[in-house]
Parts: C-alpha cells; sequence; structure tokens
C-alpha cells in the first residue's frame, strides 16, 4: 500500500489513531473476535469472553462509539454485531504480519541454538 503521494490533515490523522486506540484493547479485541460475523446479545458476549456485565457494556459503548459495531433492541436485550467489516481484514494483516514475524525469530533462534550446541549449520561444511 503506497501511501507517500496521500496528504493527511491533522484531522484525519486524529480520526486515525482514535480507530487504533479503539482497537488497542484487548477486551474490545476478543469481544469483536467472538462477534465475528454473527449477532450476539450482551449476555452471551459476557458468557462467551469470561468478563463481567459491567466491563463488557463499557467496551460494547467504546465500539459502539466509534462505528465498529452496531446495537439491535429488542425489548430490554441488546444485540451486536460488527459494523464495519474492515476490522476483519485489518485483523487478518496484523495478525499475518505477526505470524511472519513470530517464524523468523524461531529461526533465528534455532539457529542460535544449534550454534551454541555445536552443530553445524546449513551453510557450513
Amino acid at each position: 500500500m503506497d501511501t507517500s503521494d496521500r496528504v493527511l490533515t491533522p484531522e484525519a490523522l486524529e480520526l486515525v489513531a482514535a480507530r487504533f486506540r479503539v482497537l488497542s484493547e484487548p477486551s474490545r479485541l476478543r469481544i469483536l473476535h467472538t462477534l465475528g460475523r454473527s449477532e450476539m446479545s450482551v449476555g452471551d458476549l459476557v458468557t462467551a469472553t469470561n468478563a463481567s456485565q459491567a466491563n463488557t457494556s463499557k467496551h460494547l459503548g467504546m465500539l459502539l462509539d466509534a462505528g465498529v459495531v452496531a446495537r439491535r433492541k429488542e425489548g430490554l436485550n441488546a444485540f451486536y454485531r460488527v459494523a464495519d467489516e474492515s476490522i476483519f481484514e485489518l485483523c487478518e494483516l496484523v495478525c499475518s504480519r505477526l505470524a511472519e514475524q513470530l517464524s523468523a525469530r524461531h529461526g533465528a533462534v534455532s539457529r542460535f541454538a544449534n550454534l551454541s550446541a555445536g552443530e553445524p549449520t546449513s551453510g557450513s561444511k
């Protein structure tokens, strides 16, 4: 993604930073991951995430205010779903990159361990 020719105003940069702040809390990521492409009640999310009702509601409110989730009320119950599908693409991108980095680190650690043990590396004779 080439963004070198894109000019972001200070206001736009603040909006981008706000979106990343919303996604920076593990509890909110857990809620989004649990919701996936389905709709769930607050009670179902509390059970599925093993979080308190107050904590879940607080995080859902922040996600709702940011436009990441949508709410549908049915009587006394509120049902939430992911409203911004780009969240899944962003999470997949980040997870894929982290997997690549962890794999590279694992390879480096394995090569170091082999050297420390006196084992020849693939390039040694």
